[in-house]
């Protein structure tokens, strides 16, 4: 065994957190065959012959040549629908036996996610590395490194399908398969972690909340935000670090932190260190491995091949749907500055998936990446190209200004007295001149988006804007069945689930 800021870990994981570093090109041509040569018996593999790509000069391009690109409704009809009754070696070797149900942010429906031994392993070990990568930090509140981690996920008792396989939500899987070693640290414990019901696991933990001596916080930052006010307020006191005077660390990822940022520390008793990971169901992709890094760094040798397909129209159309053969990079052929879909071969038998995310390079050396968005997630009713960056930003920016905070938002576009117009739903518990904000916000997206300061000239005539009370996004999340750890608010709202909000609003909050 190996140990690691006191932490026993196996040799397996030790020895794969020591790995020599490589170019990222070499490192993900080497992901690349391992993964085609574990799938070659598979009917995918077969089917797309994944030995002639294996014996080719440039595997890589031969795969891409001959294996389609997919979204979740393609590879689920083709391939992942056989493998819930139970058959065995579709696109990856073996039975699944977990699934990771997810509504991603775009569909409504749920989504079933093959999540397989190998990336559960993988992920083992990625969350490893992390934890390693703090001992590189200036601060470093090494007396909250070896306390307790409080993991705000879904629940560990799974749904049982007919073939003998479970589902339910990745962090649930996650918490449910947690290593031998972990367990001394893991909090809530084994059977709050099971509760389903999200509000009835909430109460358990504010109750059992001074028992435990916590020193990181893992989740989603409004669920993570949302259970510390509770805490604070059942036991009656100014911050949480009087019932957690050890907590050292938020782990975060999903979604953007800066909205929630300022309504965060309004709950510490002293500064915390917030560490940023990306985490999908699909893989654990990257996490900020050095402190004050402007990107989250990608993870390139182990078991995610990543290619980058440029997020423009060419490749996608007007509702950010991507065309059949678009234009797909590797990692070494990317440019900074310009965003790219994300497509996905994993060792959970995912290929070339599109898993809806964009992304942006800020260090191509350090294959660093900032997360812009998601491909069906923008507003260009006119040519405004508005991305969830640009609105997280001016969010960030208004706050910081009016001194508020603003922990949830959502934004809709909609034809307007032969225009066209925006409206911004807000959720914000401080007191705030709605006009005077929705002004600052639309000054601010001029700044930040030369297409959308022309657009806002032209056909894009209004801007609205609805404050909000914050439970009443918590409390839409809870109607839609989607309250808990592993659901974030959409920041564009288009489709059924706009219906619904607006029904929901006419309903509860006139």
């Amino acid at each position: 065994m190996a140990r690691i800021i006191d932490i026993k870990i196996p040799k397996a994981i030790a020895s794969a957190l020591r790995l020599p570093k490589k170019d990222a090109g070499s490192q993900q041509a080497r992901v690349l065959k391992r993964l085609l040569k574990k799938a070659r018996f598979t009917q995918f593999g077969q089917q797309y012959n994944f030995d002639n790509i294996l014996l080719s000069k440039d595997p890589a391009k031969a795969f891409q040549q001959a294996v389609p690109v997919h979204d979740y409704n393609k590879i689920y009809e083709e391939w992942w629908k056989k493998t819930l009754d139970g058959t065995p070696d579709v696109t990856w070797p073996g039975k699944i036996k977990f699934y990771a149900l997810s509504s991603g942010t775009s569909e409504a429906a749920s989504k079933y996610i093959p999540v397989t031994k190998e990336m559960l392993r993988s992920n083992r070990t990625n969350y490893i590395r992390q934890l390693f990568s703090l001992l590189t930090y200036e601060y470093l509140p090494r007396q909250s490194v070896t306390k307790g981690f409080l993991m705000l996920g879904g629940a560990t008792d799974l749904q049982k399908g007919k073939a003998g396989w479970y589902a339910g939500d990745l962090s649930g899987i996650l918490a449910k398969n947690r290593p031998f070693w972990f367990q001394t640290f893991y909090k809530p414990g084994g059977r709050i972690a099971k509760i389903k019901d999200w509000n009835e696991k909430l109460n358990e933990i504010v109750e059992h909340a001074k028992e435990w001596d916590i020193g990181y916080i893992v989740g989603v930052p409004a669920w993570c935000q949302m259970c510390m006010e509770m805490v604070i307020e059942h036991h009656k006191v100014k911050n949480i670090h009087e019932v957690w005077p050890n907590l050292g660390f938020f782990v975060h990822g999903g979604v953007a932190f800066e909205p929630y940022k300022k309504g965060f520390q309004k709950l510490l008793g002293k500064p915390i260190v917030y560490i940023e990971n990306y985490l999908a169901s699909e893989g654990f992709i990257g996490f900020k491995n050095r402190e004050n890094a402007a990107g989250i760094h990608l993870i390139l040798n182990n078991n995610i091949f990543m290619e980058f397909v440029p997020f423009d129209d060419k490749n996608f159309d007007s509702e950010g749907k991507m065309i059949e053969k678009p234009e797909a990079l590797m990692v070494h052929e990317v440019e900074e500055g310009k965003d790219y879909a994300l497509l996905l071969s994993t060792n959970a038998g995912a290929w070339r998936y599109l898993i809806g995310d964009t992304v942006r390079f800020v260090s191509k050396q350090r294959s660093e990446v900032v997360i812009t968005g998601r491909t069906k997630h923008f507003l260009s009713l006119v040519g405004e190209h508005l991305s969830v960056e640009n609105m997280n930003k001016a969010i960030e920016m208004v706050s910081n200004e009016f001194n508020i905070s603003i922990p949830e938002f959502t934004v809709v576009g909609f034809p307007h007295e032969n225009t066209f117009a925006h409206k911004w739903y807000i959720a914000c518990n401080d007191a705030v001149d709605a006009d005077a904000l929705i002004k600052r916000i639309d000054q601010h997206l001029c700044v930040l988006n030369d297409d959308y300061a022309v657009e806002r000239t032209s056909a894009l005539k209004e801007i609205f804007i609805r404050i909000l009370p914050e439970d009443a996004f918590l409390k839409f999340m809870e109607a839609e069945g989607k309250l808990g750890s592993q659901h974030k608010f959409p920041r564009v709202m288009k489709g059924k689930m706009l219906e619904e909000w607006n029904t929901y609003l006419a309903n509860h909050c006139r």
